[in-house]
């Protein structure tokens, strides 16, 4: 019988079924490898959020457990121990429940979440347009309802939905750059300063109107992106973020040292506020109040002002789906995803990162004259470093190439930061959000890389189809490094 077996064994049906019986052994079928306990999930759970628990501790003791207030012959110490351990077990719950939940859950509830991120058919009314319509349809009746439902909030509300808008607007213009042509941008305020500085300087030299100053702005701005694009056009990758960062930079410091032609660190003054058709918003002759019959209020100008920065931010979006669907767009994203093969078919890489650099700026040059007409002042302070790197986290945690998810990671990171403060409870615990604001923002990145790596929205809707429409999964989309 084992001369019988020995002699199966040789053959090739009998070398494959000896085969196939080690790597059933090999799986975990008894007798040969003991399957796993069903605690080892539990404990590795455990043990992962103990180790989460006890980094947060000891990163934030110095945050929450102690306070220093200026008193009378030095400092005056504070204890804060409930405030500590409470975000140290948010922090154990919370690793917890995503060890034990996703991370280490069984094998076929990750092969399901794997599949249903795979290469499916796009619906004609997919979720994306169906939330479109809707947030469209709210920023368009949002005035009226904050008014109905909310009047004595309704100036603070609406304030904080023009800033919203002004970043989703500033978000769709560097998604263009980094999102779609995949070239990584750290210096974009500049261009926003340009646009800002552009508009406030027309307005007090020449006496020209927002609406006449809004276009010149944008081109100004154009202009400097493709300032910008001359000399990064061989560079990529981290070499070309530290030239943008140095950019940004560099418009900051002139724009603070030309004291005769910018004010200086003192910025300018007196910028002219946006006007419907010559009536300005205000009371007495020459208004829109007088002209139209009207009672004058003073919210009628922060409602003008929102649907300024609303349409702006609808141009915007209106112009960055149809370029995508044009020959440029379509080189924007096969020079994300390879430009040595656009070179080897023929695209000119050169004009195809200064293309992506102009067009990305211009927008960035709109929300800057509009911010400027918002304040009416400006100075240099107001676009430094810190301002390009909220937008470019507005865009990646969004999802690279993603409208919506910039329009999500607006309301999330600046919407929710200011509505923080209206929370009574966390002031009556002694925590001011306001002043944790960039710490805030730092676990929100990390809570999102580590649930979405590829952003909130992470997959795609390609804009050239053959036959059928298909979106792209999140693990086919590039990362937009440049390269």
């Amino acid at each position: 019988m084992s001369a019988i077996t020995s002699g199966i064994s040789q053959t090739p049906e009998g070398a494959e079924r000896e085969l196939e019986n080690q790597r059933d052994a090999a799986r975990g079928e008894p007798p040969y490898t003991p399957a796993p306990s069903a605690d080892s999930r539990l404990a590795a759970s455990l043990k992962d959020a103990a180790m989460t628990a006890a980094v947060v501790a000891v990163l934030t003791v110095f945050f929450f457990a102690f306070r220093t207030d200026i008193a009378v012959g030095g400092l005056n110490l504070t204890f804060r121990w409930p405030l500590w351990l409470s975000w140290v077990a948010i922090a154990f719950a919370g690793r917890f429940l995503i060890s034990y939940f996703l991370f280490r859950a069984p094998e076929r509830a990750v092969a399901g979440v794997s599949k249903s991120t795979s290469v499916r058919p796009a619906k004609r009314f997919s979720a994306g347009k169906i939330f479109g319509i809707v947030m469209l349809l709210a920023a368009l009746a949002l005035p009226f309802i904050l008014n109905t439902l909310l009047p004595s909030h309704n100036r603070y509300l609406l304030d904080l939905a023009i800033l919203i808008l002004t970043y989703v607007m500033l978000g769709w213009g560097l998604n263009i750059v980094v999102g779609l042509a995949g070239l990584l941008d750290l210096g974009y305020v500049a261009f926003y300063a340009v646009g800002a500085y552009s508009f406030a300087l027309l307005a007090q030299n020449f006496e020209l109107g927002f609406w006449v100053c809004l276009p010149m702005a944008g081109f100004f701005a154009a202009m400097w992106g493709i300032v910008l694009g001359f000399p990064v056009l061989r560079l990529r990758g981290d070499y070309l973020a530290i030239v943008t960062l140095a950019f940004g930079e560099i418009i900051r410091v002139v724009l603070l040292n030309w004291t005769d032609f910018t004010g200086g660190p003192n910025g300018l003054l007196g910028i002219p506020k946006p006007t419907l058709f010559g009536l300005e918003f205000k009371s007495g002759a020459g208004s829109f109040a007088e002209a139209t019959g009207i009672p004058y209020s003073p919210i009628q100008r922060f409602i003008f002002l929102y649907y300024i920065i609303l349409a702006l931010a609808l141009l915007t979006n209106f112009i960055t789906l149809r370029l995508r669907k044009l020959p440029i767009g379509r080189a924007w994203e096969a020079l994300r995803e390879d430009e040595i093969a656009c070179r080897s078919l023929g695209i000119n890489t050169t004009n195809v990162k200064l293309s992506a650099f102009a067009t990305g700026a211009m927008f960035g040059g709109f929300a800057g004259s509009f911010f400027a007409t918002r304040q009416g002042f400006i100075s240099p302070e107001s676009f430094t470093f810190i301002e390009s790197a909220i937008i470019l986290a507005i865009v990646v945690l969004g999802g690279l190439g993603s409208q919506v998810g910039v329009v999500i990671a607006s309301v999330v990171m600046i919407g929710g930061i200011e509505l923080l403060r209206n929370l009574g409870f966390l002031h009556a615990l002694g925590f001011d959000p306001t002043e944790y604001r960039m710490l805030i923002f730092g676990l929100a990145m990390i809570a999102i890389m580590v649930w979405k790596p590829r952003g909130l929205v992470s997959s795609r809707s390609p804009s050239a189809i053959y036959k059928e429409k298909k979106k792209i999964g999140a693990d086919l989309v590039a990362q937009g490094e440049g390269h």
